[in-house]
C-alpha cells in the first residue's frame, strides 16, 4: 500500500491509478483523524513528537530564524509548534494540516495566546501544499514526512514554497535497513509514525531529489524512547480510567504492549531512531 505503485498495463491503468489515489487518501484520512483524537492527544502530550518543545527549539535553532521570518509549518496539528515559533522567535507563521479540527483548534489556541496576528492555519494536504511559489523562508515539518504517502512529492512541494536560500527543517522517526518485524508494520504503526518512516540516508536522499542540500543532521533516538516509555505509562493509565474512550479512538489496548515492546527492542537495537535534519534549497 506505501511502496511504489507498479506500472499498470494500458487497460488497466486508468483504475490502477484512481485505486492508488483512493489508497493514498484513505492513509491520509485515517492519520488525520486519529492525529485530531482527544485520545491521542493525552498519549503524546502537547507537542505530538519526539523530544518535544525542546527539540523545537533545536530545530528552529537550526533553522537560524530570525524574527519576522516567515515560516510554514506542515502538519501543524493543533498549532503548538507554529505558537513556539511566533511567541519565541518572532516568525509569521502559517500551519497547515490534513484535519480541519486540528486547524480550528490551533487558530483557536492562537488567538487565546494573542498570537491570531502572527499565524494562520489552513486545512489543506502537504502533497499539494495550498500556497503560492517561494513565499517562504523556512519550513518545518515534526514527525510528519514519515507518515506521507508521496514522500518526494511532499519533499517537492517544500522545495516549491520557499524562497531561494530558505530551509527547510525536519524531526522524524527513521528506520534501519533490515525490514521491520510485523508489529511495526500495519496500519496502527504507521499512525504512530513507524510503519512507513525510511533511513536518514533515503529522506536525505529525497529532499536531494527536491533540490534541497542537507546541511545538518543530528541523532535523537533517546527522544524516541523517552516517548514510548510516556505512551506506554499513559495507556495504562489510560486503559484503567478511559478505556472506552480510547476504544472508540481506534487505539488496540491488548495489541499496544506488543507494538510498544518491538519499537522499544528496535531502539536498542539500532532498526528505530528519531533524527533532525535541516536541508536549503539549491538556489
Amino acid at each position: 500500500m506505501t511502496g511504489p505503485d507498479d506500472p499498470p498495463t494500458t487497460a488497466t491503468a486508468g483504475s490502477a491509478t484512481a485505486g492508488s489515489a483512493t489508497a493514498r487518501s484513505d492513509v491520509k484520512a485515517c492519520c488525520a483523524a486519529a492525529y485530531s483524537s482527544d485520545v491521542v492527544a493525552l498519549l503524546l502530550g502537547d507537542s505530538y513528537h519526539p523530544g518535544g518543545i525542546a527539540l523545537t527549539r533545536r530545530l528552529a535553532d537550526g533553522l537560524a530564524l530570525c524574527e519576522g521570518d516567515r515560516v510554514l509549518d506542515v502538519a501543524c496539528g493543533r498549532g503548538t509548534t507554529a505558537l513556539l515559533l511566533a511567541d519565541a522567535y518572532g516568525a509569521r507563521v502559517d500551519g497547515v494540516d490534513y484535519s480541519s479540527a486540528n486547524t480550528a483548534l490551533a487558530q483557536a489556541a492562537a488567538s487565546a495566546a494573542g498570537l491570531a496576528a502572527r499565524t494562520g492555519f489552513t486545512t489543506g494536504d502537504a502533497e499539494r501544499l495550498p500556497f503560492p511559489d517561494g513565499v517562504f523562508d523556512a519550513v518545518v515539518c515534526e514527525c510528519a514526512l514519515c507518515t506521507f504517502p508521496d514522500k518526494p512529492r511532499a519533499a517537492a512541494e517544500f522545495a516549491r514554497v520557499l524562497r531561494p536560500g530558505g530551509r527547510v527543517g525536519l524531526t522524524d522517526v527513521t528506520v534501519g535497513t533490515d525490514r521491520l518485524p510485523p508489529e511495526l508494520t500495519g496500519l496502527a504503526a504507521r499512525i504512530a509514525c513507524i510503519a512507513d518512516a525510511r533511513s536518514q540516508a533515503e529522506y536525505e536522499a529525497t529532499f536531494e531529489g527536491a533540490g534541497l542540500r542537507t546541511v545538518l543532521t543530528e541523532g535523537h533516538d533517546q527522544a524516541m524512547s523517552r516517548m514510548i516509555d510516556q505512551i506506554e505509562a499513559r495507556l495504562n493509565l489510560l486503559g484503567l480510567t478511559a478505556a472506552d474512550q480510547v476504544a472508540d479512538a481506534g487505539v488496540d489496548l491488548a495489541a499496544a504492549p506488543a507494538v510498544l515492546a518491538a519499537a522499544r527492542i528496535a531502539v536498542a537495537e539500532g532498526g528505530l531512531g528519531y533524527s533532525l535534519l535541516v536541508a536549503e534549497k539549491i538556489v
